[in-house]
């Protein structure tokens, strides 16, 4: 596993022992890239970028001090939620199991419908999630969550809120690390689950790469947006690079820029 110590300025000079996450691979090597950091700066904002190129064991981030900052999950939980979900049995079919519209009209018209487990982590339907949760609970949503060893843990802040609102906190190297054992299924839950969460992960086609990746607005739901997460791996070829990306989001089209920035920088590694 990643070391866990939330900050990737360490890694640039430490060596990072293999373990369960880089299991029979060398020791990782780090590099810090400024020319990344412009991409933020291009789309006038701020933010971070990290990749990890699997085939190489290399790490490569665009600033040493964001790129271990931690922020709240915000959609980008719906990944483990989804796991969750389907391993304790609260969905038992992504494609046939319905969670009907609770009638009340949200500002996101995407939301406003009924919606299965592929529908909803493609929209990226909030209320669906938040009532997962509930269904989940709290003493099995802590399970799991220690079972992934996801981000700090913490789900305290309300059931269907820690990861909007609440105390759960997550940075990028965190992110990576949780993204790349779904990757490789190799999560400590059934092989059908990370199977199923795989295959409803949203989809981007660059060029003759694959993207898929779960997007996060923190503040949403609330129609004030102010950070964005981009999280996922591409493929091209046999190649795979797992990455997480986020941004402050002060104008609206910094919302679409979490892709376009995603997609510059892992052309710029190599990835794309």
């Amino acid at each position: 596993m990643i070391h866990r110590r939330h900050t990737l300025g360490l890694l640039a000079a430490a060596v990072i022992a293999p373990s369960r996450v880089f299991a029979n691979v060398a020791p990782q090597r780090s590099e810090i890239r400024d020319d990344l950091a412009k991409r933020f700066a291009d789309v006038g904002t701020v933010g971070t970028f990290v990749g990890y190129k699997t085939d190489d064991c290399l790490i490569i981030a665009s600033d040493k001090d964001r790129s271990g900052q931690a922020f709240l999950p915000a959609s980008t939980f719906k990944i483990p939620n989804s796991l969750i979900a389907l391993e304790t049995g609260v969905v038992e079919d992504p494609d046939k199991d319905v969670f009907k519209w609770d009638g009340v009209k949200r500002s996101i018209e995407a939301w406003n419908r009924d919606h299965t487990l592929r529908s909803a982590i493609a929209a990226s339907v909030v209320p669906v999630y938040q009532e997962i949760a509930r269904r989940i609970g709290a003493e099995r949503m802590q399970k799991y969550v220690d079972l992934f060893e996801y981000g700090n843990r913490n789900i305290g802040g309300g059931i269907d809120q820690f990861w909007l609102t609440g105390e759960m906190r997550i940075d990028p190297i965190q992110q990576i690390d949780f993204v790349d054992r779904l990757r490789r299924g190799v999560l400590p839950i059934a092989k059908r689950s990370q199977d199923l969460v795989r295959d409803i992960l949203p989809v981007t086609k660059a060029g003759d790469a694959t993207i898929r990746a779960k997007s996060g607005l923190l503040g949403a739901e609330l129609g004030r947006p102010s950070l964005g997460w981009l999280v996922g791996w591409a493929e091209k070829g046999g190649a795979q690079t797992v990455f997480a990306l986020n941004l402050d989001v002060s104008e609206p089209r910094h919302i679409a820029d979490r892709m376009k920035v995603a997609q510059q920088c892992l052309t710029d590694i190599g990835a794309i």
